[in-house]
């Protein structure tokens, strides 16, 4: 008499293997089975064992060029984010990486472009988290999907819980902090607070900052970055109204020109300092309009990210230790301007 071998699947069903084994055989292998058995019963107890940490599958070394996609949440044409991709851009020339770069200011729409990428399969993403709730599903199905994911610019503190190997960026509370630190030590005691992108949470963390480091009366004002006339009379209206206020803090560059403007046309003194660099800003701290700009060096958020996910690709490194790696802040006033400006000029900070 002869006896089939089953073949068990990994998911549990088997199948007949066409090989046969001769009964005599067979019943050798499970005399000795059952021998082993015996053994190990009268070996005595054991300590309790341990669960195995998944190590994940066995493969072999990765070949061919790795492909990023740069998700931001950034609006056509901001030059803050124009620097991120350069960034970006330039770490995969340098690298040998096909990065690709897309940006929506819509939350939904940024969602669909994180989907769009896990769909096409690339080997890394890079996202920005203005919203992170909006875009929890998308980045964690990408996780699931097997493709690493780096966070940048905000939502620091959802980037581990929502599977990311690291996040990028400044930390906006202490960004804020350094701000408001900065407009106290100026003899300042009333800022106004101007936020521009409704739901950005660094954002209300950079004001939440600047109250806890300016520790004065604080007031926040919401415009929309898309309608800058309406944003400058916004501003105009706050400090014509509350003669008090004599510094008012921007969370963008392009913001801070309108406040320029804001404050020239009603003969305010409030002083104006800003998150971010463009050359506009440059100018405005030469010739004194601008006090100081908070530099983030955003252009390392889209430079270090392509370089950590090929480390991780080729070398499985992961960078941070589960903490942030910090891009900022870095305060420029007209100390340091004229050696900044020439980088900003070239698109780099």
């Amino acid at each position: 008499m002869s006896h089939r071998l089953r073949k068990w699947r990994s998911n549990g069903t088997y199948e007949e293997d066409s090989t046969r084994v001769p009964g005599k055989t067979l019943k050798a292998v499970l005399v000795a089975a059952a021998g082993l058995l015996l053994l190990s019963a009268c070996t005595g107890p054991k300590a309790e064992e341990k669960p195995v940490a998944a190590t994940g599958p066995v493969t072999s070394l990765p070949s061919g060029p790795l492909r990023v996609a740069v998700i931001s949440h950034g609006t056509a044409g901001d030059a803050f984010w124009n620097v991120v991709k350069n960034g970006a851009e330039e770490a995969g020339r340098q690298l040998g990486v096909q990065v690709e770069y897309n940006s929506d200011g819509d939350p939904g729409n940024q969602a669909k472009l994180v989907d769009n990428a896990v769909a096409q399969q690339v080997g890394g993403l890079v996202v920005s988290m203005a919203n992170p709730e909006a875009l929890k599903t998308s980045i964690e199905n990408a996780v699931r999907a097997g493709i690493p994911v780096i966070t940048i610019n905000s939502g620091e503190d959802k980037s581990a819980g929502y599977g990311a190997l690291t996040h990028v960026g400044q930390n906006e509370t202490i960004a804020g902090e350094e701000a408001g630190k900065k407009f106290k030590e100026l003899g300042k005691k009333k800022l106004l607070c101007v936020v521009h992108e409704a739901g950005n949470v660094g954002q209300a963390q950079r004001c939440d900052g600047a109250k806890a480091g300016f520790t004065g009366d604080v007031q926040t004002l919401q415009v929309d970055i898309s309608n800058p006339a309406d944003a400058e009379s916004r501003i105009r209206g706050a400090v014509q109204t509350d003669t008090a206020l004599d510094a008012v803090l921007t969370l963008n560059s392009q913001v801070a020109a309108r406040a320029v403007s804001a404050i020239k046309a009603v003969g305010s003194q409030a002083q104006v300092g800003t998150f971010d660099l463009n050359t506009d800003v440059v100018g405005a701290i030469k010739a004194g309009d601008v006090v100081f700009a908070v530099d983030q060096q955003q252009y390392e958020q889209g430079y270090l990210p392509v370089q950590f996910l090929k480390l991780y690709r080729d070398n499985a490194n992961v960078v941070g230790g589960g903490k942030p790696v910090l891009t900022g802040p870095d305060l420029v006033d007209k100390s340091t301007v004229d050696t900044v400006g020439q980088y900003v000029q070239r698109g780099t900070r």
